[in-house]
């Protein structure tokens, strides 16, 4: 049974060390609220709002977000790891910093301007994702999918273990760091000696 979050609404609260496991939250709304130190594992958040909230040093490991909204919310030094951002109703102006978003699924999800800096996103599905304008340096892209993912003006700099597919994907403006950018000669099939 859920001991936490009896009200519907929460208007920059602080919630610190609070541990949610296999339970079900739904319907509230958090506006500039912080979660310091919280886990929610294997959890279902169904029609819940986060509004310009703060989320540092916690865990959202394998949570379903079915229909929930995620307006600029800021995640820092947190473990994402599972999250179908896909059963969101509404993501917008997504800031990640130094997480762990390994086996995540962003998969037709439309977030421009997404910052993912200095982050984990091992095995994450890019595939027909937005991710244009979005400042993702730093960020190691290990065995992730991207196919006609939307790059143009992108930040990859510093990026690493990232295969693209140039002739697949949209990459205008998008900005490269060597040696890293050699990658993308992966997908010409062509020999560099």
């Amino acid at each position: 049974m859920l001991v936490y979050f009896i009200a519907d609404t929460y208007l920059k609260e602080t919630f610190s060390s609070i541990v949610v496991s296999d339970e079900t939250i739904e319907k509230k709304v958090f506006e500039e609220c912080r979660f310091d130190h919280c886990s929610f594992t294997n959890c279902k958040m169904a029609k819940c709002k986060f509004i310009n909230c703060r989320f540092e040093n916690s865990i959202m490991s394998s949570v379903a977000p079915m229909n929930c909204v995620f307006q600029s919310p800021r995640f820092i030094r947190c473990k994402l790891m599972g999250m179908d951002w896909t059963r969101s109703a509404e993501l917008s102006e997504l800031d990640f910093k130094e997480c762990q978003l390994n086996y995540s699924n962003f998969k037709l999800v439309k977030i421009p301007r997404v910052k993912m800096i200095n982050c984990e996103a091992k095995e994450v599905d890019f595939i027909e994702t937005d991710l244009s304008k979005g400042d993702l340096r730093q960020t190691d892209f290990e065995n992730s999918r991207f196919f006609k993912t939307n790059l143009s003006s992108a930040d990859l700099r510093g990026a690493k273990n990232y295969c693209i597919d140039i002739k697949v994907n949209i990459l205008k403006k998008a900005r490269f760091s060597l040696p890293e950018v050699m990658l993308l000669l992966n997908s010409l099939d062509i020999s560099i000696e």
